[in-house]
């Protein structure tokens, strides 16, 4: 092909394309500074889960003060793309004054870092409670390791608390890293007890308004949703809680469907396959109705 057409078809889409139309420049935040990094973001959470788990993700050190070396190195680098990214994160916020966007950053990050021992103590309890829930974990290590649960609760655990700071952005971005890799979808609004397993996982969705108790088993394709929207005069969806709220020491089985503002009680068992928008009580045993055998022999009934 003539070199000469290959360049104007190139040039002429090149300045369409360089040009913010009116829809584009709508959903932009005002001014000119940089937008979030998805590739920092993943930095981010890369840093924090060497951090909290030290001798899995980075180098193993029996020494304290050399621990001390390697987490404090580790640290300030999470310290300082936390800073930045919230800084991004923060030009959506439509309250937020340009000039304040850095020290609250720089606060933000701070109040951040000092979540972190907290979020290593949530996360070591949803390890031990995948361990005991899953005969085929042999080791602490294999679950640590290779079950996507760990990667999910780790994203979703430093997400919700930039979530519970009010960080725009951010935190969704962390949750919907995990979320692309594991298959399995946690708001980062939604509120998580200790001691939470997902076996398996895959398909497995929380909702934003979520709040689930301790010691909570799911398997996958279980969906805690919403079974219907409210909105304002002008036909706005309002944000109100719209999730089901599962208590202490609840199993969820595969593909079940949990939807609504609902709560399921304490110490129940939900079975698989079922679609339940209504209130269980304690010790509930939610189970489908038996299969109805209809077999057929020699071709009758067909």
């Amino acid at each position: 092909m003539d070199q000469k057409r290959i360049n104007e078809v190139l040039l002429r889409n090149v300045a369409l394309l360089s040009r913010l139309n009116e829809k584009e420049e709508s959903m932009m935040p005002t001014g000119s500074a940089p937008l979030p990094s998805v590739e920092e973001v993943r930095r981010l959470v890369s840093l924090a889960k060497s951090i909290i788990f030290t001798d899995y993700f980075y180098k193993r050190q029996p020494e304290e003060q050399i621990r001390q070396h390697y987490i404090g190195v580790n640290m300030e680098e999470l310290y300082a793309l936390l800073r930045r990214q919230i800084a991004r994160g923060l030009q959506f916020c439509e309250e937020c004054s340009e000039e304040d966007v850095l020290p609250t950053a720089e606060e933000l990050a701070l109040r951040f870092i000092d979540q972190l021992p907290e979020v290593k103590r949530l996360l070591y309890t949803d390890v031990e409670a995948m361990f005991q829930n899953d005969p085929a974990a042999t080791n602490y290590g294999e679950v640590i390791y290779c079950y996507p649960i760990v990667n999910t609760m780790t994203h979703y655990r430093l997400a919700h608390v930039l979530h519970q700071m009010q960080v725009p952005v951010i935190p969704r971005i962390i949750t919907e890293q995990a979320h692309s890799r594991t298959g399995i979808d946690i708001h980062p609004g939604a509120q998580i007890g200790e001691y939470f397993a997902i076996d398996h996982g895959t398909g497995v969705v929380i909702g934003e308004t979520c709040i689930i108790g301790s010691h909570v088993t799911l398997y996958q394709g279980v969906t805690l949703g919403a079974k219907s929207f409210k909105y304002d005069a002008e036909g706005n969806m309002l944000n109100v809680p719209r999730h089901p709220i599962i208590e202490d020491r609840v199993t969820i089985y595969s593909n079940a469907s949990v939807l609504g503002r609902i709560t399921i009680g304490h110490d129940s068992v939900i079975g698989g396959n079922i679609w339940l928008t209504h209130d269980v009580p304690p010790g509930s045993r939610i189970l489908q109705s038996k299969a109805v055998d209809v077999s057929f022999q020699g071709g009758l009934g067909i």
